[in-house]
């Protein structure tokens, strides 16, 4: 079952300020983007994929004040973004690396594996989401846990399975490329074993240590490292 890396997640208060950090960190500013209204979320982004990593790319998402999620009230939205010390860091130390996510061909089969032996992590509902953009409808089927909790300080990804259209064919290319994603975490086996479990590409390394998403970027303006660190 292999699962290929689909994109990157940066968290920010606000999208402005998720567009300044981008061109600020990266060089580019992100061109693309859209509202999720199920989650009351909108996001920017830019294309990351190249012969290393084909059609990732790189997103910047905030909650939107001006719409409030269609999803049921007792459920979190996704990433994390409800919780209070993540908004917290976020305010003080601005946008943020937090997560990755996944794409499966099959994400209701990646999710029952997950859940048998010998990890038995339950990544989440396997739920319906889409919106409209210029190029065409996009469609597709996502993990989201009730409790919008990412799992792993955000070290296991999100597990995605696109429908017929994906957000980068309609990119054009910004000169970003993802060279390369390094886990560390206190429990680096149990993680590993769940990463192996849903076929993760193998060029994503796993190591003990504080928990640490780096995501290593090729940009205009020379080699850049994001890090996690925890958040």
């Amino acid at each position: 079952m292999p699962a290929l890396i689909d994109h990157l997640v940066i968290a920010a208060r606000t999208l402005d300020e998720g567009v300044q950090w981008c061109e600020a960190t990266l060089g580019v500013a992100p061109r693309n983007g859209g509202s999720h209204p199920l989650m009351g979320t909108h996001n920017m982004l830019l294309p990351l994929g190249g012969d290393a990593f084909a059609q990732c790319y790189l997103e910047i998402i905030a909650i939107d004040p001006s719409q409030r999620p269609t999803r049921d009230e007792a459920m979190h939205r996704w990433f994390d973004l409800d919780d209070h010390a993540l908004q917290q860091a976020l305010a003080h130390d601005g946008p943020h690396l937090v997560h990755f996510v996944a794409r499966v061909p099959d994400v209701r089969a990646a999710v029952h594996a997950l859940a048998a032996e010998p990890t038995h992590i339950e990544r989440g509902r396997v739920i319906e989401a889409s919106r409209d953009t210029p190029a065409g409808r996009l469609e597709w089927l996502i993990t989201v846990r009730d409790d919008g909790q990412r799992l792993f300080y955000g070290l296991l990804p999100t597990l995605i399975e696109w429908g017929p259209v994906h957000p980068t064919d309609s990119m054009a290319d910004a000169r970003l490329r993802l060279v390369g994603l390094k886990l560390t975490h206190p429990r680096a086996p149990v993680l590993a074993a769940a990463l192996e479990v849903i076929g993760v590409d193998e060029r994503v390394t796993v190591d003990a240590g504080p928990p640490n998403l780096v995501a290593t970027i090729d940009t205009p303006r020379g080699r850049v490292a994001l890090e996690s660190k925890g958040l």
